[in-house]
């Protein structure tokens, strides 16, 4: 069996798209079934990949697509000969492979290495996309590269998906270099509708400086409508990148006609015309290098392309974009400018992770339109988005943002507030030399939104409240006898007994069960039961945080438990924890476990005391720096078996400890809460404090 196709445990679980611990399962659940392994090595068992993806397509577990099990083999198999030539060169001449299956239209296993050299010299006789690529590949690795293009082909349902899977896969595969300068893909697809390609005449022409690998051009493509017939104009100072971003817009059916793909640092727009939109990702710099001055420069070169009504959308550093610039200095001027001529639409300031390679880069988005002065309105959306998590759906409510901006005709539309961000006149940053373009206040509409209007409403009630917790906690004490443990030391003819968790689950005094795998995706914040895991345990989370859904728990987790009221929580990761589930019908996680009481011991055990007794012993056997785990089992914990009577004294104490805290925990969250609202309003103005004689 080829070595390339032999698949550690960990692999499986990354085919199948489930987590670590499910093959191993699965080995031990379907023994007759399962793939025995083909070797072992470094101890680790090692099984055929073409068997394993065999089984889960006859079994279907798992969570991926049958198309996908058998493209990810496929990667797998590339990945594996990063030995034999660079992460780079792979994907290169793999994709070259692919594009040369869709021009040719014909597979290409079976087909000898000169042969498919030939088609390449037929098809690329200028050499612009092709032909180097497969003259530098060694034939034998060619051959077999061949066999696994066709095999991602079969995979797919068309070369282009095909292409795409392997450049979805540049970072696990290991070319670095392909990937360092692209945005994340979340930002690369808002980019493209940021631009309004969607919407854009038939045959307009799209250009992308600094295309790098082609992840701009091909998201315009995927965005723009069918059968528009855009031209594709793009640009790169890199050879390489140069034909690879060829390759990959052939296979998506962008044919020479309408594609022009040039090396340098601009498009050709002399021969082909004035672009409709502009997309660029500027290229990174170093902060110790980077000149704001520089950076405008590049940007009014891209807008010198646009004619009446053509739009240009830049990502680029924040520092040159959108934070504050010497005041009157040359690069303020610049900024200021597009502001003055008409140009700037919206600024945005970009979350971090932008770049995924370069994780301190601070972004932000240019949306630029030439508009005639006829037709100025003189607003300037401004967006601060930094302080937000860069996901899908807060980058569409800003793509809406922009999109109504746009069509009110670049001014402010009453029947819709933007999510994010503000619209302000172009005058209130022209006056401001050196001010940043970031909103420095929230829109005067949003004080009538419903968390606002209600804020005092709620501020009222959590005065009452916490008038209610003072004066019950008050009775409750005053009604109940001074709090005393009476605690003396013991005696020295009365040692104490001593006992192990391990020891009480041989006497059956215990019951230990497991936690369970729940997958990520199924905790919600407001789901039927609460889920426990080593963080609600150990007390770094509150309890209740987790929850899962009734329906996702009885239908992927049928042999799961609920706790029972009194079940005693323990967890050894990331520390020890011990917590009393009092009300029972919970979840527990691995690596939580569960000790439940079994009542009709001799001697049954208190929960509460367990817990408390459990956690002190733990505490004098932490985990010490460096090490793996504690230096003892939670089993093997050395505890005081107390008797029944002082059993009883000290669990009748921990229940009014606990009694007590609780009526002070509730009185430091409604604390919390009052300061958190109060500080919320005055923050962003929409509150404020009226004298004590003063009545509201």
């Amino acid at each position: 069996m080829r070595e390339d196709l032999r698949i550690s445990y960990a692999e499986i679980a990354a085919l199948a798209e489930v987590q670590r611990p499910v093959p191993t399962n699965w080995a031990r659940r379907h023994p007759g079934t399962f793939p025995r392994p083909v070797t072992t090595e470094d101890g680790r068992p090692l099984f055929d990949g073409r068997e394993v993806v065999a089984w889960l397509l006859a079994t279907g577990l798992g969570n991926a697509t049958p198309r996908k099990l058998r493209a990810e083999l496929a990667l797998h198999t590339l990945a594996s000969r990063r030995d034999r030539l660079p992460a780079h060169v792979l994907v290169g001449t793999l994709t070259t492979l692919i594009c040369l299956r869709q021009q040719q239209d014909a597979p290409l296993s079976g087909t000898g290495w000169e042969s498919l050299l030939r088609w390449a010299a037929h098809l690329d006789a200028e050499d612009t996309f092709l032909l180097t690529e497969l003259r530098e590949t060694p034939e034998g690795i060619g051959t077999a590269l061949a066999a696994l293009a066709d095999e991602l082909v079969e995979a797919a349902y068309t070369p282009a998906e095909a292409f795409d899977w392997v450049l979805d896969a540049r970072r696990r595969l290991g070319a670095h270099e392909l990937v360092a300068d692209e945005p994340a893909p979340v930002v690369t697809g808002a980019l493209a509708r940021l631009c309004g390609i969607a919407d854009l005449d038939e045959g307009a022409i799209v250009a992308t400086p600094y295309a790098r690998s082609g992840d701009l051009p091909a998201a315009l493509h995927a965005q723009a409508a069918p059968d528009a017939g855009h031209t594709y104009l793009a640009a790169d100072p890199d050879p390489a990148f140069v034909r690879l971003v060829r390759r990959r817009m052939l296979v998506h059916e962008v044919y020479e006609f309408q594609l022009n793909v040039t090396e340098g640092p601009e498009p050709d727009v002399e021969n082909w015309g004035d672009p409709d939109i502009v997309l660029c990702a500027l290229p990174y710099e170093p902060a110790e290098t980077r000149s704001a001055l520089t950076v405008l420069e590049r940007v009014q070169a891209f807008t010198d392309l646009l004619g009446a009504g053509r739009t240009a959308v830049v990502l680029g550093p924040a520092d040159a974009l959108i934070r504050p610039l010497t005041p009157l200095s040359d690069a303020d001027r610049l900024r200021r400018s597009f502001l003055t001529d008409g140009l700037l639409k919206a600024a945005i300031s970009l979350p971090d992770g932008a770049f995924p390679y370069r994780p301190g880069y601070r972004t932000a988005v240019w949306v630029l339109t030439r508009t005639p002065a006829a037709e100025r309105r003189g607003m300037v959306l401004l967006a601060d988005l930094s302080a937000r998590t860069l996901t899908e759906r807060t980058l569409d409510a800003l793509v809406e943002d922009v999109h109504i901006f746009r069509t009110a005709g670049w001014q402010e539309d009453s029947r819709h507030t933007p999510r994010h961000g503000v619209i302000l006149p172009v005058k209130v940053l022209d006056d401001r030399p050196g001010t940043a373009f970031t909103p420095q206040h929230r829109p005067y509409e949003s004080r009538y939104t419903h968390a606002v209007v209600e804020r005092p409403a709620h501020i009222s009630q959590l005065e009452i409240h916490l008038s209610e917790l003072v004066e019950q906690t008050r009775r409750d004490i005053d009604s109940q006898a001074e709090l005393r443990t009476r605690a003396v030391l013991r005696p020295e003819d009365r040692p104490v007994r001593r006992t192990t968790v391990g020891r009480m689950l041989e006497e059956r005094r215990l019951r230990r069960l497991p936690g369970h795998r729940i997958a990520p995706q199924h905790l919600a914040p407001d789901g039927d039961y609460p889920v426990l895991t080593s963080a609600e345990v150990v007390g770094s989370a509150p309890v209740g945080g987790r929850r899962i859904d009734r329906l996702v728990f009885i239908t992927e987790y049928e042999h799961a438990n609920f706790t029972r009221p009194g079940d005693v929580i323990v967890t050894s990761s990331p520390e020890f924890g011990a917590y009393v589930d009092e009300e029972g019908l919970s979840v527990v996680t691995y690596p939580a476990r569960i000790l439940r009481v079994r009542p009709d011991a001799e001697r049954p055990v208190r929960p509460r005391v367990l817990a408390a007794l459990l956690r002190a012993a733990a505490a004098e056997h932490g985990r010490v720096s460096g090490a793996v785990r504690a230096s003892r089992r939670f089993e093997d914990l050395l505890i005081p078996d107390l008797s029944p009577d002082e059993a009883d004294r000290y669990d009748t104490l921990l229940a009014e400890i606990g009694r007590r805290d609780a009526l002070l925990r509730a009185q430091t969250t409604a604390l919390d809460e009052l300061a958190r609202l109060t500080a919320a309003g005055l923050a962003d103005g929409t509150l404020t404090l009226l004298p004590p004689n003063e009545i509201n």
